[in-house]
C-alpha cells in the first residue's frame, strides 16, 4: 500500500524554539491516522506544514505524491482541511459560503458538491440559510467540517475537528470519518481526545515536544487501559474498609478520606477495572466516576520519561519507537 503522506526528518524552528525535531511520519493511503499529544506537542505545526501554511526549516514533506510548497491550487483541491482555530465571519449565509468553496475546490460538478453539502448539513444539524457570523461556535465548526468533506477529497487533514461540538454531533462526525475511509479516502486526524482516536484510527502517533515518542496500531498502544476513578461509599468503619482498596492490582495514587461516614476514594487504575468494582460491591455506593485521564498524563504513564528526556540533540529513532511499542504490548 502506498503512502499518502510522507514526512522525513521534518524540523521547524520558531526563533530559538524547536517546534518539530526531525519528525518522521508516514500515513498509508485509505487509512485513518490519529495524531495525538498534549498542547504544544507540535500537532498543529505538522498539519500546517502539510498544507503549506508554514514552511519547514529542514526535512522533506510529500502529500499525494507532491511537494506542498510547489503543488499549488491543483494539489490543494485534492485536500479537505479543517484548521485548529477556525474563523468564519461575514454577512454571507452558510450556503453562499459553501457555494464559493464548491467552485474553488473544483474536481467535481459544483451542483453535486452542494448537494453533498446540504446532506451533511442535515446530518450535522446546521441551518445554512443563516449568516455565518450569527452562528454559534459549534455551528461554525459544522460549516468548517462540511467544506472539508463536501468535495470528497482524497485526503482529509483535520486539526481538533470536534472542538465545540456536542456529543451527538461528535458521534455523527466519527461516522463521517469511517465512511470516508471506506470510500478510499485518507484521513489524518489530530486530537487530544483519546476516545475519538480509539473509535476511528487504524494507526496512531503520539507527539511530545515535537517528536514522535510512540506509534503503532491502536490495540498495541493500549490507549484505553488507564482510567481515573472516584467513588463515595457509606461505611461505619473507614479504617477497616481502606485495606480492601490498598491491595487492589493496578490501583495507584490512592487517596482516601472520611467525611461524616462517607469514604471518599480516588486513584488511577492501569488495567482491568473489574477488581475495583468488586471491591465496591459490599458497600453502599453513593457516587462513582470513571474517566480517562488527560492526554498528557496518559503519555507520561505509557511512555515513561520520553517527553521529559527529549533534547535538541536527540530524537527517538524508528527502532527506539518499535522497542517502546514492543514494551507496551508486553504489559
Amino acid at each position: 500500500m502506498t503512502d499518502t503522506i510522507e514526512i522525513d526528518r521534518l524540523h521547524k524552528l520558531y526563533g530559538n524554539r524547536i517546534a518539530l525535531h526531525e519528525l518522521d511520519l508516514h500515513v498509508r493511503t485509505g487509512t485513518v491516522f490519529g495524531l495525538i499529544g498534549p498542547n504544544g506537542a507540535g500537532k498543529t505545526t505538522t498539519l500546517r506544514t502539510l498544507v503549506d501554511i508554514i514552511r519547514p526549516s529542514s526535512g522533506t514533506v510529500r502529500i499525494l505524491g507532491g511537494d506542498p510548497r510547489h503543488g499549488g491550487a491543483t494539489l490543494r483541491r485534492r485536500i479537505g482541511y479543517v484548521p485548529g482555530e477556525l474563523h468564519l465571519e461575514g454577512r454571507a449565509s452558510g450556503h453562499r459560503m459553501l457555494s464559493f468553496y464548491a467552485q474553488v475546490s473544483g474536481g467535481r460538478d459544483s451542483d453535486v458538491t452542494l448537494r453533498t453539502a446540504r446532506d451533511l448539513a442535515d446530518r450535522l444539524g446546521v441551518d445554512l440559510t443563516r449568516p455565518v457570523r450569527t452562528l454559534s461556535k459549534g455551528n461554525k465548526q459544522k460549516v468548517g467540517l462540511i467544506q472539508a468533506f463536501m468535495h470528497r477529497p482524497e485526503l482529509l487533514i483535520l486539526d481538533e475537528p470536534t472542538s465545540g461540538l456536542d456529543p451527538l454531533v461528535q458521534r455523527e462526525f466519527l461516522q463521517m470519518v469511517r465512511e470516508a475511509r471506506d470510500a478510499g479516502q485518507t484521513v489524518l486526524l489530530s486530537s487530544h481526545v483519546l476516545s475519538e482516536i480509539q473509535q476511528t484510527a487504524d494507526e496512531v502517533a503520539v507527539l511530545a515536544n515535537g517528536r514522535v515518542v510512540a506509534d503503532g496500531d491502536v490495540a498495541s498502544l493500549r490507549l484505553g487501559s488507564i482510567r481515573r476513578v472516584r467513588a463515595e461509599i457509606a461505611t461505619t468503619d473507614a479504617a477497616a474498609a481502606r485495606p480492601e482498596f490498598d491491595r487492589l492490582p493496578g490501583l495507584t495514587g490512592l487517596d482516601v478520606h472520611d467525611a461524616d461516614g462517607i469514604l471518599h476514594l480516588s486513584g488511577t487504575i492501569d488495567g482491568a477495572i473489574d477488581p475495583f468494582i468488586k471491591a465496591l460491591a459490599p458497600f453502599e455506593v453513593r457516587d462513582l466516576t470513571v474517566e480517562e485521564p488527560d492526554l498528557e498524563e496518559s503519555v507520561l504513564r505509557l511512555y515513561g520519561d520520553a517527553p521529559a528526556s527529549a533534547s535538541p540533540s536527540a530524537s527517538p529513532t524508528p527502532a527506539t519507537r518499535r522497542t517502546r511499542r514492543a514494551r507496551m504490548e508486553q504489559r
